[in-house]
């Protein structure tokens, strides 16, 4: 009698591989690379200096793509310098929250009990808060510039991030791995940097991800209000000076506008893909 076929194996798919099936996502992956070499080339792609003015209210045209703004700069080279002070804020205020959002979320789920609920109970406290209003008195109490809001959003964002490693703590701090290790005399220092920490880390860099694009809209939101850093040009501050020229020159706000469209929507659609390529869910599919 012939011998039995093996069963078919299921392919295992690298998490690049699982990224690139989803098209939005590439798409997403492309744009946001293409502002990040903008933000970081900005100064060697920038036809014109911060300081270079020309006559004011110039339509798009082939001396200016974009046009010019009120004062006479131009508009295309306002949006690529703008492009680096964005990118800054979004990553920079992220990378804060995530910091202070693993030390508590790590903290309460490892060692539950009494510090957990203090902890968890402070993380409440924070997500309570209305943010925007609380980012807006803060700035106009202690100043704008680009470090201090930085420090401001990361400071108000950090407790989802918390909650959720919380979350991935308590279901992987009792796995075997883990007891384990514990049972080789691992310090719970060594415990949750070495063992959990890894395992719990791909929801984080998801929502991390996600984050970025909130972080840009939530400076542009403070710039637009007049409470951003006046010395640094970002595409809040540009849509602020647009304010009163929307009817005499619509492209002082229509291409800080698109671009801002743009980079939120790409970042986003690269998070949700990243989603997707880190979710076992989908991974079985």
């Amino acid at each position: 009698m012939p011998e039995p076929a093996a069963p078919a194996r299921r392919p295992r798919f690298g998490l690049w591989r699982r990224f690139r099936r989803n098209r939005a996502a590439l798409f997403g992956l492309a744009v946001t690379t293409a502002f990040v070499i903008v933000g970081v080339f900005a100064p060697l792609l920038a036809p014109y200096g911060q300081l270079d003015m020309a006559a004011s209210f110039q339509p798009p045209g082939r001396e200016h793509v974009f046009g010019t703004d009120s004062l006479g700069t131009d508009v295309f080279s306002n949006v690529i310098y703008g492009t680096r002070v964005s990118l800054l804020v979004g990553l920079f205020s992220v990378l804060t929250s995530t910091a202070i959002g693993i030390t508590i979320g790590a903290a309460a789920g490892f060692f539950s009990g009494r510090v957990d609920t203090l902890l968890m109970r402070l993380t409440e406290m924070f997500q309570v808060l209305p943010q925007f209003f609380l980012a807006i008195v803060i700035v106009a109490i202690f100043g704008a510039s680009v470090w201090s809001i930085i420090l401001i959003i990361g400071v108000l964002n950090w407790p989802a991030t918390a909650r959720l490693l919380r979350a991935e703590f308590l279901a992987l701090r009792e796995r075997e791995f883990v007891e384990a290790a514990r049972a080789l005399g691992m310090s719970n220092f060594d415990l949750i940097v070495r063992e959990i920490l890894p395992n719990a880390l791909p929801p984080i860099i998801v929502n991390a991800t996600l984050q970025v694009s909130g972080a840009i809209l939530l400076e542009a939101s403070l710039s637009f209000l007049g409470l951003g850093d006046p010395n640094a040009m970002s595409w809040g501050i540009m849509l602020h000076n647009a304010q009163d020229f929307f009817n005499r020159a619509w492209w002082m706000a229509a291409f800080p506008g698109f671009a801002l469209f743009l980079t939120t929507l790409g970042v986003n659609l690269m998070g949700d893909g990243l989603n997707d390529a880190l979710n076992p869910k989908t991974q079985s599919r």
